[in-house]
């Protein structure tokens, strides 16, 4: 059985969203309809039994609903990051406060850099994914604060997608959900894979809940695939998040 998350954050989408980074080239976003795609996401969480923590928009800082960047939560401790973009920092400040209430919380100090969309928790071990937004800095500070609380982990080279989220997701029952080009890599041995097709490929951004999968709509040889694994399954339209270069894993962050 998979760990059981009670909690989780999630912070509005400001009218500014449309300004964040992204290289998507997918089209316009659309306020209106990201809003209501985000409030179905809240739902969804509730729905799977966490407890939500709603923050307003931040201003200022269009990229601010992607939370899940601005920390990575532990059973015993929360790292406050320090994003790999520098227009987003600032945005860790408000999360740190939120997290207090829950977890004791330490910090990722410059010049190291660390994305959230770039840790995979398994279990007890963390795959610290090495990419754009995440230096070897970073990820040794973050590995030895894991050392702390007698967690392991390992280093995984991002050499496609935007954090290594963006390619591979952990779905329980010791199965990774991975892109084609993380299929085979070293560093899963030892893991079940299920691999998404090339055209799928967005879909491997799978968020395990409670033991249950919210995936994204659109993807059926991938819903197939998951059907597969007897987990419950939610699809959720995700258009408008994915013109910003997000996905299910970046709105929340869950413990």
């Amino acid at each position: 059985m998979s760990k059981m998350f009670t909690h989780a954050i999630v912070r509005k989408p400001g009218d500014d969203f449309a300004r964040g980074i992204t290289t998507s080239n997918l089209g316009t976003p659309h306020y209106e309809l990201m809003i209501k795609q985000h409030e179905v996401y809240i739902e969804a969480l509730r729905s799977l039994g966490l407890e939500l923590i709603v923050l307003e928009a931040l201003p200022d800082y269009p990229d601010a609903y992607f939370v899940e960047d601005t920390a990575v939560v532990t059973p015993d401790v929360a790292i406050i990051t320090n994003p790999g973009v520098e227009d987003r920092r600032g945005e860790e400040d408000t999360i740190e406060r939120a997290l207090a209430t829950y977890r004791k919380t330490v910090r990722i100090h410059a010049p190291g850099t660390v994305d959230g969309g770039d840790v995979l928790m398994v279990g007890a071990h963390f795959f610290i994914g090495i990419s754009e937004r995440t230096n070897e800095e970073g990820a040794t500070q973050l590995g030895c604060i894991f050392e702390e609380y007698g967690y392991t982990w390992a280093t995984v080279c991002v050499e496609a997608g935007l954090h290594l989220k963006s390619s591979v997701n952990y779905i329980g029952k010791n199965t990774l959900l991975v892109t084609e080009k993380f299929a085979g890599r070293d560093e899963f041995k030892g893991y079940d894979t299920i691999i998404v097709e090339k055209t799928e490929e967005y879909a491997a951004n799978t968020l395990l809940i409670n033991n249950s999968l919210i995936t994204p709509k659109g993807f059926p040889n991938t819903i197939k695939k998951l059907e597969a694994t007897g987990l419950g399954i939610i699809e959720l339209d995700v258009s408008e998040v994915r013109k910003m270069d997000g996905g299910l894993t970046c709105m929340s962050l869950r413990f």
